[in-house]
Order: C-alpha cells, then structure tokens, then sequence
C-alpha cells in the first residue's frame, strides 16, 4: 500500500494517478472533507500556461499545456481562452505582456466586443490566448476525490498521518527547507447583469486583476501574491483595492454582491517552481505557488514515475519535468 499525508490538490491528484496505475493508496488528512485544509479553495482555476509565462519560468509553460486535458477527464472543464485588456493609460502593460507571452494573438475592439459583448467599447485592443481554459476549483477537488473513491483510494479523514508515510503533500504545513508562504486574496461576486464567458486578465503596473466566471453571475476576482505568512481574511484596504479594479473592468461589478471574501497561503520554494523532494524515508510533492490546477497534474503524473516506475502513464508521455 502506499499512504499520502493530505488531501488537498496534490494529495488526490497524487492518489489518482498512483490509483490509476494499479496502486493500493490511503490518504490521511486532519481535515473533515479533501481539500478542507488546502489553499486550493482559494484558487482562480486557471488553466493559463502561456498567460503564466508572463512572468513564470518556462517549465511551468512546458508542465501546463497538458492541464486542460488532463482535468477534462475528471471535471468540467471551459475552453474559452484568456482575454488580456489592459486601460488606454496602461496599453505599455499590454505591449510588454505581449513580449514576455507566446501563444496569443492581437485583437483590436471589434473582435474583443464579439468574443464578448459585454466590454464592447472599453477597450481598444487585446491579446486573446486561445488555448487557455479555465475550471471551478472546488467542483474540481470535488469531481478528483470522486473518481479517486471510484478506483479505489481509502481516505482517513480527521486522522493525523502516521509518523511514516510514502508521500507527503501536506503543502505549507510541510517541514522543507526553503519553503514559504506566499498568500493570495479573492473575492467571489454575484453580478447577474454582467455577462462574461472567459477567464479576462486586467493589467495594472500595481493592481492586475484576473475575472474567472464560475456561471449563474456568479465571478471570482484575485489579484497579485503577496509575501506573508497571515491568513487573516483581506484587509478593508485590499478589498478596496480589488474591487476597484474590478470596477475599471466593467461598471457593473460595482453593484455586484460580494458573497465571499478569502485569503490563502500557496506553498513556495525561491524559486516558484514545485518540487518533489526525498527526505530521509519520505517522498514530498510541494511548492505549487500560485499554480496548482496547471501544474498538479504533471507533478502526480512525476510521483507516479518515482513511486511505481514500471508501470507509466502513456497519456502524457510529452511532459517534462521540473
């Protein structure tokens, strides 16, 4: 048998690809339900490698591309690319995102009005990354812990790990060297007179934004990292911050109901790529940072290779490792 500390996002995607192989897997966590405990909760759900290589390394482009697929076997999965805008007063921002991104195109006003009408005329141009898509997070975790009990995976929630365990995914509660936390703050509006298909990236030299639509008017917002270890919920100078970006998006979200706020600490190492790490007798899977749906899959798919090495996964024999 092999036995996973944590059923956050690496912990069961981690489970399921082991499972997957033919494993006997036991996943313990001191949560009362998977992902309870895991930054994951927080995330946006985007599957954005190219958007991501704005300021990512590039093995997190390379880890990415094969994301979309690989979710869309176990949740739903929306495949309407990234629209990137940025203010007339800030079109520098667009041109250097440009620079440092592949995988995209220029579109002028006209075409971002038909790929969505709703910002007809706010903005001028735009870069449209079509391959990009985007998931619901906590649907997501929901969707991985159901077909990871469908293979077979035992869990033991609101039970400690015990002292030895083959995989240890317990994120920013791990005891690695070099890792810290990097806390990420949302907030989830109810706006049902706006109309938003596609995962839009507002850029801003102090506050980028990204929109994720969840459905029904329902839209996550989120904005830059910021280094802390605090999970104390946003600040009211923050929400503000948030909001009025999200408001230089469209007027509308000013009237939008805010029907969550939260804060989270991503688990990261100096430099922002995950790791797997053997230590004494323990195998970790950490260092996710702000890139955990694009980048779980790979990983698991990567401990999977460790931990049972004769048997692979021919699905996504093209990734990379990081």
């Amino acid at each position: 048998m092999i036995t996973i500390a944590g059923a956050g996002l690496a912990g069961l995607a981690s489970a399921l690809e082991l499972a997957r192989r033919g494993a006997e897997v036991r996943v313990f966590d001191v949560g009362d339900k998977p992902g309870s405990h895991s930054v994951a909760r927080f995330a946006g759900g985007m599957l954005a490698p190219w958007c991501e290589g704005e300021t990512a390394d590039q093995q997190v482009v390379k880890l990415g591309a094969m994301a979309a697929d690989w979710w869309a076997q176990i949740t739903p999965v929306t495949r309407r690319g990234t629209l990137v805008l940025a203010p007339p007063r800030d079109r520098g921002e667009l041109t250097r995102f440009a620079r440092r991104t592949t995988g995209h195109r220029t579109i002028p006003a006209g075409d971002i009005a038909e790929l969505e009408p709703a910002l007809a005329g706010r903005f001028s141009s735009g870069l449209y990354f079509q391959r990009e898509a985007h998931l619901d997070p906590r649907q997501a975790l929901r969707d991985l812990y159901r077909v990871a009990r469908a293979l077979g995976v035992a869990f033991s929630f609101d039970t400690h790990a015990p002292a030895k365990v083959d995989l240890d995914c317990t994120g920013i509660a791990a005891d690695l060297p070099d890792l810290r936390p990097v806390r990420g703050e949302m907030a989830i509006l109810h706006c049902p007179d706006l109309h938003i298909s596609r995962t839009i990236r507002l850029l801003h030299p102090r506050i980028p934004l990204y929109l994720v639509p969840r459905g029904d008017g329902v839209y996550m917002i989120g904005a830059t990292m910021i280094e802390s270890s605090s999970t104390r919920p946003p600040t009211v100078r923050s929400l503000t911050e948030l909001l009025s970006a999200a408001y230089a998006l469209h007027p509308c979200l000013a009237e939008a109901a805010v029907i969550e706020i939260g804060a989270g600490l991503r688990p990261a190492f100096p430099d922002n790529l995950p790791r797997i790490v053997q230590l004494n007798d323990r195998l970790y899977l950490n260092g996710l940072y702000r890139h955990g749906f694009l980048l779980a899959p790979a990983m698991a798919l990567n401990v999977a290779d460790i931990l049972i090495p004769e048997v692979r996964n021919e699905n996504y024999t093209q990734r990379t490792t990081a």
